[in-house]
């Protein structure tokens, strides 16, 4: 960029610095939400349950499936994303 162009588009800074952050604030909440340890810890929290008797087995089968399906979506994008 010459320094006409950086004069011109100055105006436009606390713009391009506005869209920067919130890159950074989508990124970050991908991030979390594709993070498949919550879900996984969910998953085993969900066994528990059903083993002590909190929950009975049609609700662990739903909740689980659930899960899996929610799992399944996280590895489809981790996969699409290094591969």
């Amino acid at each position: 960029m010459g320094l006409f162009t950086q004069l011109v588009t100055l105006p436009l800074a606390p713009v391009r610095g506005a869209v920067w952050v919130i890159e950074r604030v989508v990124e970050a909440a991908e991030n979390e939400y594709y993070d498949p340890g919550p879900v996984e810890r969910e998953l085993a929290a969900l066994e528990r349950q059903l083993l002590s008797g909190e929950i009975d087995e049609e609700t662990f089968d739903r909740r689980e499936d659930e899960l899996l399906d929610r799992l399944d979506e996280i590895r489809a994008r981790t996969r699409g994303n290094t591969g």
